[in-house]
């Protein structure tokens, strides 16, 4: 008897190391420490030690762990393996700069029913790209060949994400008061939660993923809209906030991820306020309305499972508010001006 003839391909595995070397080499930048394949990554927290004390003087690490969920098996059945570890990333780093922290590096873990070098090299190269558009190193990660728990081509996809913060510039949600304005940035579709009611619907309904539908309002696929990456809104916080050294004009952040604005948004509230959303200050993309139709799904159920085409908000002094949005949109990102903050008990309502 051998490994591979029960099922796991040392062989294979080398090779997927091979193969992705130049990939990981391509997130990483001078703080990246030891050689590739090592039995773990090593990461200076700045290789210039004056530049490091000069940018934090009290450093705090943040880190997360996070992955998929369902969609993976979405991307399994339309043999698109290209985008799903960017949602990956996101649905780490989005999580790391709530509380005002820069990511530095991230590590992934694969299991896998067989691995296949080039399908799982496509999959660690998306992670990869994720982590470009994060601006953070991939530094590690793990593919587990376990054919006796995965049924033949199926995998999971699970992230690492680690950053830092100065102390005195973390989110602290006790700053947050009466006024403050909430700012809301628009999401790239459903991102990477409710997958289990989505993938229901399609079956249930009978849908083609393959199709164009024109209530859907695209050109493309239901299929291809249902796979759009989770946006990453790393860059654009991360700018921000180095805009502004001295005042604390963000009070708050969250990432709107499965609870929707009612289950996250909240998350960002202290005790003596909640937050007044206005649903009349964005438009909610089609693909959220075409699911809601099909679905049959009631109105809070959806407020409660989907991002609503909101991924992200922001609570922010109210005389900063434009400045901010103007940032923000210069960065790239659709900003609306969703509410504000009032005395309550730390809900989210809406008017």
């Amino acid at each position: 008897m051998t490994y591979a003839g029960a099922g796991v391909d040392i062989d294979a595995g080398d090779e997927v190391v091979d193969r992705i070397k130049p990939v990981l080499k391509r997130t990483h930048g001078q703080r990246v420490m030891g050689l590739h394949g090592a039995f773990a990554g090593m990461f200076r927290l700045d290789y210039n030690e004056s530049l490091f004390k000069r940018n934090y003087k009290d450093p705090v690490l943040v880190a997360c762990t996070d992955g998929v969920g369902t969609k993976v098996m979405l991307a399994i059945e339309m043999n698109r393996l290209d985008t799903i570890g960017i949602d990956c990333v996101a649905m780490n780093v989005n999580d790391l700069i709530v509380q005002g922290a820069e990511p530095l590096f991230f590590l992934d873990y694969l299991g896998l029913s067989k691995v296949d070098p080039a399908k799982t090299a496509d999959i660690i190269e998306s992670v990869a790209r994720g982590c470009e558009i994060s601006g953070c190193a991939l530094i590690g990660g793990e593919c587990s060949e376990m054919p006796d728990i995965y049924k033949p081509g199926d995998f999971d996809i699970a992230g690492f994400a680690v950053g830092v913060v100065e102390l005195a510039r973390a989110t602290d949600s006790t700053r947050i008061e009466s006024g403050d304005v909430v700012l809301g940035l628009a999401s790239s579709g459903v991102h990477s939660n409710g997958y289990t009611l989505v993938r229901r619907i399609v079956e249930a309904k009978g849908l083609d993923l393959g199709a164009v539908y024109s209530d859907l309002e695209s050109k493309r696929t239901l299929g291809d809209l249902l796979l759009e990456p989770t946006r990453i809104y790393v860059k654009s916080i991360v700018s921000l906030l180095r805009g502004y050294t001295v005042k604390k004009v963000i009070t708050g952040m969250a990432h709107i991820t499965g609870g929707g604005l009612p289950g996250n948004l909240n998350r960002a509230l202290p005790a003596d306020v909640d937050a007044l959303v206005d649903r009349a200050t964005w438009t909610v993309p089609p693909l959220f309305g075409f699911l809601q139709k099909h679905g049959e799904v009631a109105a809070d159920e959806m407020d409660r499972v989907f991002n609503m085409g909101v991924g992200y908000c922001l609570i922010v002094r109210p005389t900063f508010a434009d400045a901010v949005a103007r940032k923000l949109e210069k960065s790239g990102e659709t900003v609306f001006r969703m509410g504000e903050i009032v005395a309550g008990s730390g809900a989210v309502r809406y008017r």
